[in-house]
């Protein structure tokens, strides 16, 4: 399986970053391989839309899993068509929280924000 994280660095150990649609990177992680990969977010700048973007790239990428603090409803809505499932991150870094999801520890978010909102509002 595949799972997506937003993070602030190109790091395993990264900090998670707070919005998924506004993360400068994106890891993704091979539960089957163990091995992972960094992408770059290109839609951090618009001005809208970011978050159906990113989930877009992510459900292209062949991710079923997502860990986030924050996600969007229109995000929510093309991972549901995906089957991507969307968990709710824990205070640590990315590391930790694969462990996390890997032993069951994570539940599924449950809150999704509507509405544009700035950067300045993370």
């Amino acid at each position: 399986m595949k799972i997506a994280i937003p993070i602030e660095e190109k790091s395993y150990n990264s900090d998670i970053s707070n919005a998924l649609g506004r993360a400068p990177y994106f890891l993704i992680y091979s539960t089957v391989t163990k091995e992972y990969e960094f992408l770059d977010n290109r839609a951090v700048l618009e001005q809208g839309g970011a978050g159906i973007r990113v989930a877009q790239v992510i459900a292209d990428n062949g991710v079923k899993s997502v860990i986030t603090k924050r996600c969007g409803e229109n995000a929510e809505k093309l991972f549901r068509k995906s089957e991507v499932f969307v968990y709710e991150a824990k205070d640590g870094n990315a590391e930790q929280n694969i462990a996390y999801l890997v032993g069951n520890k994570l539940s599924l978010l449950n809150e999704y924000h509507s509405n544009f909102h700035s950067i300045n509002d993370m």
